[in-house]
């Protein structure tokens, strides 16, 4: 996906209107997907993936009112470590 598509995805998952925080955003976009390398998950263009960024940028954008989602990212990366995209 495209990272402008990406941003736009993430400022709808936020709920985020304007540009003001958009240069943030892309360097959380750009930090969730060395991340997820780092943690032996390349990046790929499926739904899976893309969810598990969105979460990522969540938790780091607003961790008290998405610390709910972090078991979601956990099993997401081991989901797609152990199992590709398919479990």
């Amino acid at each position: 996906m495209k990272d402008t598509s990406m941003l736009s995805q993430v400022k709808e998952y936020l709920r985020i209107d304007g540009s003001e925080d958009d240069r943030n955003l892309t360097l959380l976009l750009d930090a969730a997907k060395e991340w997820l390398a780092d943690s032996g998950v390349p990046e790929k263009d499926t739904s899976l993936y893309q969810v598990t960024v969105l979460i990522y940028v969540a938790l780091q954008y607003d961790p008290d009112t998405y610390k709910r989602l972090e078991p979601s990212l956990e099993r997401n990366v081991l989901t797609m470590r152990c199992y590709g995209d398919h479990p």
